[in-house]
């Protein structure tokens, strides 16, 4: 088997990405929504990181952790997006085995360190509003940096191992990946391999990905609604639920897309693709839209910044 695998990999030099199977004429449709949304992504969360940089208010761990967030969705959706719009124009629609590689890892990277700083914002949520006294104390910029670099710490040694597994697997059935970028599971069902272990890795980093981050974020939540109910005025009930509302609903599309993803079965790729947009292009688009409508800080820091710069 082994020396099948070795084979296998030095003919192997280039992959097709399938897309989506609808008639040629709609590729342009296609193409233009991924064009206008991969735009907005762009024009979102750079405004987003600028705004975050320049306004000294913002110097806050709410808002670094935002700003992370942004940078996260920023190249997360840029490993996906120009290559799938590129292929919308080609033929042929091929990616090279290192491209391939390379677009699995970064993917991998940062969607997994995206899941780790969620659950992060919670516990600063978690902080601010049950500890609002030892909040400074608490949520130090040290803390905060190395909850960030956490972070991407564990989404670089979870893309390493699963990255690493399936580029271990035989190619030989076919070059042609059912989907609109390099994942490991199209990938697998173009394996001639055995799965056994790539299944058992899988399983194992969503287990110490998606559990403990959901945990941390449940139970954040349910100590944040319990202080909340606590306070008397209406008014304070409001202004606490809506620094947490933002954060609510990003963590609703991600997960939701997410566990949607990988939990229908792997005989319906093409709901696995609508699932996948939304965690690689519409949850991209929607964060920054997300935190600048509902949080009155980014919206005057926004007004402030376009006051100083009229050509923007």
């Amino acid at each position: 088997m082994s020396e099948r695998g070795t084979d296998n990999h030095s003919e192997v030099t280039d992959f097709i990405l399938v897309g989506f199977r609808v008639r040629s004429e709609l590729h342009i449709l296609l193409f233009l929504l991924f064009l206008l949304v991969y735009a907005m992504i762009l024009l979102g969360n750079v405004g987003m990181m600028t705004i975050i940089m320049t306004d000294p208010r913002l110097n806050t761990p709410m808002y670094f952790f935002l700003g992370n967030l942004s940078f996260i969705d920023l190249f997360y959706s840029s490993v996906i997006a120009p290559k799938a719009m590129i292929n919308f124009w080609s033929e042929s629609k091929s990616i090279s085995f290192a491209g391939c590689v390379t677009q699995l890892f970064l993917f991998a990277l940062f969607i997994v360190a995206e899941a780790f700083l969620l659950a992060a914002m919670a516990y600063d949520r978690f902080i601010a509003i049950c500890n609002p006294l030892l909040y400074s104390v608490q949520m130090t910029a040290r803390l905060c940096m190395q909850l960030v670099a956490g972070s991407y710490l564990c989404g670089s040694v979870s893309s390493i191992l699963l990255t690493s597994v399936t580029f271990t697997l035989s190619f030989c059935a076919s070059r042609a990946i059912d989907h609109f970028y390099c994942d490991y599971r199209p990938l697998q069902r173009i394996s001639c391999s055995d799965l056994y272990f790539l299944k058992v890795v899988s399983f194992f980093l969503c287990s110490i990905i998606i559990l403990p981050t959901i945990i941390v974020i449940i139970v954040s939540y349910m100590y944040i609604v319990s202080t909340v109910l606590k306070i008397r005025s209406t008014e304070g009930r409001k202004k606490a639920f809506s620094t947490c509302s933002s954060h609510l609903g990003v963590v609703s599309v991600l997960y939701g897309a997410v566990i949607f993803m990988y939990v229908i079965p792997d005989r319906f790729p093409e709901l696995s693709k609508v699932a996948s947009l939304c965690y690689t292009l519409v949850t991209p688009m929607l964060n920054p839209l997300i935190y600048s409508l509902r949080n009155k800080d980014v919206k005057e820091a926004l007004k402030k910044l376009l006051k100083k710069n009229p050509i923007l």
